[in-house]
Parts: C-alpha cells; structure tokens; sequence
C-alpha cells in the first residue's frame, strides 16, 4: 500500500501558528501579570533562513556549550511554520498577535509584498521600494574612464607561464576555445596575465579527481583558490548585495592619487578566485588615477565599496611581489556626514555642496533645522532619529532626496500635508524596541500607496491557544 502523503501546512491556518504563540504567551505571561495587562501582544518573524521571536533560551548545565536540543519545542514550532511558507512559496512573514487571558488569540499576518524588502530582527517592515527594480546611487555609479592607465612594467605573461608550468608540470590547461568561450560568455576580453594562467592550469575540480592535496598543491602555486576558467564572472554592483537601508548611506569616491576606483563593481573586476576567507581577488581593468590595467585587488566580503590593492601584476602576485595600496585621505569634506552627540554637531557644520547623505542619530540638544543643507545639489540621502528635526516640513524642500528614513511621527507628519518628496526611490520607517508593528505597517503602507506598490497585506486568523500551562 502506497505510503500517505502528510497533510499540507496551511500558512493561513491557525493550527499551524498554535505552537509558536502558545510558547511567546508562555514566555510573556509572567511580565504581563506583574503589570496588570488583560491581554498578551507578541510579534515576531519567520522566515526560511531564520526567526526572529522573543523567547528565552535556557542556560546550559555548567560545562556543556548550549545545543539544539535545549530549545527543541522552539525549532519544532518554527519548522512548522516554515513548512508552511515553503508550500506558499513565500520566503519571509511577520506577524502580531493580541492574545487574551481565555488565550483567545487574533493573530494578524503582515505581507510580504514585493515592495518591501524584510526587516532584520523585528516584525517591522524594511525599506519600501518606492520604484520598481530601483538600486541606490552608488550601486548605479560606473568606472571613470581609465584611458591613460595601462599594464605595469612588472606584467611579464610568458615569464608567469614559464614559472606556472615549472611549479606545476602535471596540470591540465585550458585550450584557445575554452579561454575564447569564456571571454565570449563574459562579453570581455581577458588580459595576457589570466590568459597565461589558465594555459597552464584551467582549475577543473574534475582534473583533480577529487584529489584535496592536488588541488592544494595549484592553490598554493598560484597563492590563492583559483577558480576554474569556467567559473570566470565580472563582479558588477549587482554582485554585491547591500540592504537599501545601508546601501543608501554608502558614498562612491575615488581620490586622485587611488590605485583602485572606489567603486561598488565594475564592468572591468574579473574575478578569478577567492583567498579561503570569502573575499574575492580579481583583476583589475578599470583601475584609478595611479592603478595600472590587470593589477590585482581584493573584494572585501564585510565591505560593500571599494577594494584594496594587493600587486600591480597578476605576475607581481604570482611572484609573491604583494604591494599593498596605500590609504588615501581626501582633501574634500565628507561626502557622508554622521550628526550626533559623539561626532558632528550641527548640520551647518556637515553642510557642503559635495555632501550626499545625511545621518542625523542619537542627540540631547535641540532638534535641527535642515535649511543648512535645503538646495545641495547632491543631497540624496536622509536619515533622521525620532525627535531630531525642529519641523520635518522643511524635507518637502530637499528636492534631490532618492531615500529618506525617519520615525513614524515625522512620516506622519509629511503625509498629512502631502509633503512626502515625489523624487524617492526608497524609504524606511524607523521603528524603535518593542513597538507595536500594526501602525508602522499602516504608515508604511500609505506611503506605498502614493507611488501605487503593492502593500503589505494584513491577514486576520482567529483561535485558541487553550489554557496557560
């Protein structure tokens, strides 16, 4: 007899929710109590690569580090729900939940919606994507032409194959059609250097048979995880992911005297391996005012912008001829300026015609007037704590802004005199601690609707926890 098939969880189904709420009622009961609250409210987020839920976790008996089966109802009751997104095909859901002392539970469902990106540890919503596939300033920002730059002195092809075969006299290299498919596949013609390379080795796991010492044995030839020819790709802006809500703050720049443009990707960044630690190196082909063309830099996984200078040749590298970059410190003001109570003071002092994102934070004065910075030409970005500005009417009046995060009051404030800038791309609602998502969602969903995006849908389920244990 066929074996059954186990019944579907429904992410609309209250059963399905029952033991996550029955565990966040157990863990706020107590505090609930003590300050005389009739009913229980919960919040939290589930998704496929994690939760966020505001339950205790246990200490560990004294010796032993703590392990999965110390909060083993939590991840049952996640998995749960996990498998019910998974059938929806939904990768993320937030929810809030009024929960009375009969443990009577209404339970509210907040989205997604493909407008809104998810939020990191709350059941707050991220940043509202205002326009469709829009991406920050700095991940639209393209490598200044390099005309003048070309190869170092020290670039030498044929002495790096000679050195390559004599380390590694046994390996298979990559043949004229596989290096023109994958300049084909990459739209770019690749420099001598990596040509060179993989003539001598084109870095197949299947020329290895699987043999660990073998491939260590190129890695260490060619003193990095080389990629195999195959593998080859361009490490554009879009292959470095960034939150809108960071992305938003970050600043191109490049300095006169840079090796390496301060960029987010480039068309000309080839990346051909990785440093076993999870950043990548690639040639260079668009380097900065002192760079030279098919040097070789590191992409920094902790870093969104920029890239650091590792030689001024793939033969300088190979050579183990490593120069590092120097750090360059620009003459010009701050492009990105940080107002609080423990850096800058004022907005008139971060004010200038280059600055392009503000950050008012944490302050104990007097709120701040924006009229230092009303008319930059290259204002986009601002970002204000709750409390910060003396009138949040004077926005309306940065006409550049792309993105904009403040607290619910001051987006309520712009939206009841329709003064929410129509030049923005994104924006974020700061919500703070543990405050109620529902008006957050609220807001957030009367600035969707002025640009017409999907909102973030409220999904009402109704039931019963049962009694407290």
């Amino acid at each position: 007899m066929a074996s059954q098939r186990p019944p579907r969880q429904s992410i609309n189904d209250f059963a399905t929710w029952h033991p996550v709420l029955r565990l966040l009622r157990a863990a706020k009961a107590g505090k609930a109590a003590k300050a005389g609250a009739e009913s229980i409210q919960v919040t939290g987020r589930i998704g496929h690569g994690g939760w966020s839920l505001a339950l205790p976790r246990p200490a560990p008996p004294r010796g032993r580090a703590s392990q999965t089966e110390d909060i083993q109802d939590e991840i049952d009751a996640v998995e749960r729900v996990q498998t019910a997104l998974a059938e929806a095909g939904v990768d993320d859901v937030s929810f809030s939940a009024a929960i009375d002392p009969a443990g009577t539970a209404v339970l509210r469902l907040l989205g997604p919606s493909p407008a809104v990106e998810p939020g990191i540890g709350t059941a707050h919503p991220g940043a509202l994507i205002l326009v469709e596939d829009a991406l920050p300033e700095p991940w639209r920002r393209l490598p200044d032409p390099a005309h003048e730059a070309g190869p170092a002195s020290s670039a030498d092809p044929e002495s790096l194959e000679r050195t390559l075969r004599e380390r590694l006299p046994d390996a298979i290299g990559a043949t004229e059609e596989e290096i023109a498919a994958a300049e084909a596949r990459l739209g770019v013609r690749l420099p001598e250097e990596l040509k060179a390379l993989y003539r001598v080795t084109r870095g197949r796991w299947e020329d290895w048979g699987d043999d660990y010492e073998a491939a260590e044995g190129v890695f260490a030839a060619v003193r990095c995880e080389l990629s195999s020819v195959d593998e080859l790709y361009v490490a554009e802006a879009s292959t470095r992911h960034c939150r809108w809500e960071f992305a938003a703050k970050k600043a191109v720049e490049t300095p006169p005297d840079a090796e390496v443009q301060g960029l987010v990707g480039s068309p000309g960044w080839i990346v051909f391996a990785e440093n076993g630690g999870g950043d990548q190196l690639a040639v260079d082909l668009t380097p900065g005012p002192r760079g030279h063309t098919g040097q070789i830099i590191l992409i920094g996984h902790e870093e969104s912008v920029g890239a650091e200078l590792l030689a001024d040749s793939l033969t300088d590298w190979v050579l183990d001829r490593e120069r590092r970059g120097h750090r360059h410190r620009s003459e010009e003001p701050p492009r990105v300026a940080h107002v609080n109570h423990a850096s800058i003071k004022s907005v008139r002092e971060a004010a200038h015609p280059g600055l392009e994102v503000l950050s008012i934070g944490v302050w104990d004065g007097a709120p701040f007037s924006l009229a230092p910075v009303t008319g930059l030409p290259r204002l986009r970005t601002l970002s204000a704590y709750a409390g910060t500005l003396a009138d949040p009417l004077e926005i309306a009046e940065l006409t550049g802004l792309e993105f904009l995060e403040l607290g619910p009051q001051d987006w309520r404030v712009l939206l009841d005199a329709g003064a929410v800038p129509r030049s923005l791309s994104a924006a974020s609602i700061t919500a703070y601690g543990g405050q109620d998502p529902l008006p957050v969602v609220a807001v957030a969903n009367e600035i969707l609707a002025l640009w017409d995006r999907p909102r973030i849908i409220q999904t009402v389920l109704e039931g019963n926890l049962g009694p407290l244990a």
